[in-house]
């Protein structure tokens, strides 16, 4: 099954896919937030031919649920109106890190790495999803 995964936040959304083998994870794009985002998630799930979508759902390191996870919440409400494909919520804890981690033997300028820093953190997420299935 093919999945894109979203590490949505509120200045940029990243998002990943993988391949239909579930075997490969990639970084896909980094969009800046705007007011059609939900529409424009949709249409790229609908050109990349994604059967499902795993959201990050950003909880606090002791499991419960901060402003920023209602917030993300809410987005997945929004997302459904405009999709007819299942939304997974993935625990996110540690992916911002995971995907520094990651960034950082490449030689980028800090520039450079934010701006790629929130598709490789919805990697992280989908990677973390597909381990636990």
């Amino acid at each position: 099954m093919r999945y894109l995964a979203i590490d949505y936040g509120e200045k940029r959304t990243g998002l990943a896919i993988c391949d239909a083998g579930e075997t490969i994870v990639t970084p896909l794009a980094v969009i800046r937030n705007q007011k059609d985002l939900p529409q424009k998630i949709a249409d790229i799930a609908r050109k990349e031919g994604a059967e499902a979508v795993v959201l990050g759902l950003p909880l606090n390191m002791d499991g419960s649920e901060g402003p920023q996870s209602k917030l993300t919440q809410k987005f997945a409400k929004q997302l459904k109106e405009h999709l007819d494909i299942p939304i997974h919520l993935q625990d996110e804890r540690l992916s911002s890190f995971d995907a520094e981690q990651r960034l950082r033997p490449a030689e980028l300028t800090i520039s450079k790495k934010r701006k790629r820093l929130d598709a490789v953190a919805a990697a992280s997420i989908l990677e973390a999803f597909l381990e636990q299935k």
